[in-house]
């Protein structure tokens, strides 16, 4: 079992940018492939970037971040980051990491998923 904790949310402008992580407890988080999705008001969660497990050399990132955002992993660290460039106020959200376990490679769907985290609140200002 894995307990996740996202942070580094807050508040920038259009076109600035902001790196939040996602902090995995326990053991083996090479082993589990890893995901973002977010959660605008109003709408349902969607996702975001996903990273294979181990070196993370399978990724995938949705059409609308995709050239913008980038998701990478630190196993030596337990964690996964999701840089985000160019951010627009289309972008603020509340941002969540999801972990599942022992697969190779990157899903997309929230059913693919076994752990979550509580969320970390991104606002973009125009």
């Amino acid at each position: 079992q894995v307990q996740l904790v996202e942070s580094g949310g807050g508040l920038v402008q259009a076109g600035g940018s902001l790196r939040v992580s996602c902090a995995a407890s326990g053991r083996s988080f090479s082993w589990y492939a890893m995901g973002w999705f977010r959660q605008a008001p109003g709408k349902e969660r969607e996702f975001v970037s996903a990273i294979g497990w181990m070196s993370g050399s399978n990724a995938f990132h949705a059409d609308s971040v995709k050239g913008r955002f980038t998701i990478s992993r630190d196993n030596a660290k337990n964690t996964v980051y999701l840089q985000m460039n160019s951010l627009k106020p289309e972008d603020t959200a509340v941002y969540y990491c999801a972990a599942k376990y022992g697969s190779s490679g990157y899903y997309t769907r929230e059913s693919d998923y076994d752990y979550w985290g509580q969320g970390t609140q991104v606002t973009v200002s125009s």
